[in-house]
């Protein structure tokens, strides 16, 4: 009886310093959305928290997914950031909402997903 009780908060307990976390962020040629992202995000996303807690990976959906990732669902929206632990699929969010907005939901994702972000 116990064991059903230990799987929801398995899903909230921190992952583990061992496992592998990046931030996938699927896009495709022509994207304009994925251009505002490169321009307005991408400079500064290695050096935030959020990106040190998640390295951005990206992965252009024209050439297929890479055989060490496995999603939940397939990417319809381009982009699509897609929190990966040990390369299955955590969390994602589609699309990119502009800058204002982006930062608080990546957060949001990361926490849900299990992932610690420390704070300076």
């Amino acid at each position: 009886m116990f064991r059903f009780l230990a799987i929801p908060f398995l899903m909230f307990a921190p992952i583990s310093a061992l496992a592998e976390v990046q931030m996938m962020m699927a896009e495709r040629p022509g994207c304009q959305w994925c251009l505002a992202w490169d321009q307005e995000i991408g400079p500064i996303y290695p050096v935030t928290n959020e990106g040190k807690a998640a390295p951005l990976r990206k992965v252009d959906v024209t050439d297929g997914m890479p055989e060490d990732i496995t999603l939940a669902r397939p990417v319809v929206f381009t982009p699509t950031f897609v929190l990966l632990v040990d390369g299955a699929e955590v969390n994602r969010l589609e699309g990119y909402p502009g800058d204002d907005f982006f930062w608080g939901l990546i957060a949001n994702m990361l926490r849900d997903g299990g992932v610690q972000i420390a704070h300076d």
